[in-house]
Parts: structure tokens; C-alpha cells; sequence
């Protein structure tokens, strides 16, 4: 901390942040009191949905400060997730502008692959749908969810 530029710290209603900088990964650092010099510090996190996440962060900081190789981030998308979120968000534009379920599945999947009978029962009917209300949960705060992986303890 004692290479912070007066940039890289800003006061908050809430504390202090900082960005620490060590090598090519940016750091974020929330503290309670302004940073100091000669100051020891300790990481504190709470037991709560977000603790894998915290724990991992503080683990890559670490690592980062004593010179070693961070690691992965946490969050990195496979890139089956970041297709499928790009589909929802596509899905939710043109339904925002008036699309139906058939015109959105049509540029999605491809006009070929809609029938002409049946579409209320098609699957690609479902899974549009589905693709609109995911493109809707994310613009209502669930995009926290792309911070972090799948659970498979649930």
C-alpha cells in the first residue's frame, strides 16, 4: 500500500477504497480507516453467501503481495455461459422492442429450424422464453450472479 497513487484511494461514505495494482491484476481493497504506512493489516470476511468469492480474492492478494502467481480470477465465464448470457441479452433487446417469441427464435436458432405448426409446444419456443426472462432476471440485479460460478452443493 505504500505505492498508492492519491488516484488509486477515494474516500466513501462507507470508508476507503483502493485499487492495488501488483503486476497485470488490479486489486480492490475496501478499508475502514485511511490507509497507513507502517500499518498491519488482516482481512475479514463474513460466513455469507458471498464468502467463496471473498475468500478466494483475499487468497489472490496474498499470493499477488509475496510475489507469486495470483492464479485464475474467480469469475471467468466458460464460453458455453457467455454465449448463452449474450443470447439472453439479445432476446430481452428484441422482445424489448417488440419482437415475439417466433421472430426472436428465428434470429437466434435460425428460421430453418422453427416449424410452421406446433411452434406453442416447440422446444426452441421454451428455450426462448427462457432466454428473455434470464435477460430479464440480469437487468433486475442478477447480474451478481455472473461473479459467480454454478453451485453444485444447492
Amino acid at each position: 500500500m505504500l505505492d498508492l497513487a492519491a488516484g488509486q484511494v477515494r474516500r466513501a461514505a462507507d470508508g476507503w477504497h483502493a485499487v492495488l495494482r501488483i503486476g497485470a491484476v488490479e486489486h480492490r481493497v475496501w478499508l475502514t480507516e485511511p490507509p497507513a504506512v507502517s500499518a498491519h493489516y488482516v482481512a475479514e470476511l463474513r460466513f455469507d453467501a458471498d464468502f467463496e468469492e471473498r475468500a478466494y480474492a483475499a487468497r489472490r492478494l496474498w499470493r499477488a503481495m509475496k510475489g507469486r502467481a495470483p492464479g485464475p480470477a474467480f469469475h471467468d465465464l466458460s464460453n458455453q455461459r457467455r454465449e448463452r448470457l449474450s443470447a439472453a441479452i439479445r432476446a430481452l433487446d428484441a422482445r424489448s422492442a417488440g419482437g415475439t417469441y417466433r421472430t426472436i427464435a428465428e434470429a437466434l436458432f435460425g428460421k430453418h429450424r422453427i416449424p410452421d405448426r406446433a411452434w406453442k409446444t416447440h422446444d426452441l419456443r421454451t428455450r426462448t422464453v427462457r432466454l428473455v426472462q434470464n435477460g430479464l432476471a440480469l437487468v433486475r440485479g442478477g447480474y451478481r450472479k455472473l461473479l459467480r460460478p454454478a453451485r453444485k452443493d444447492k
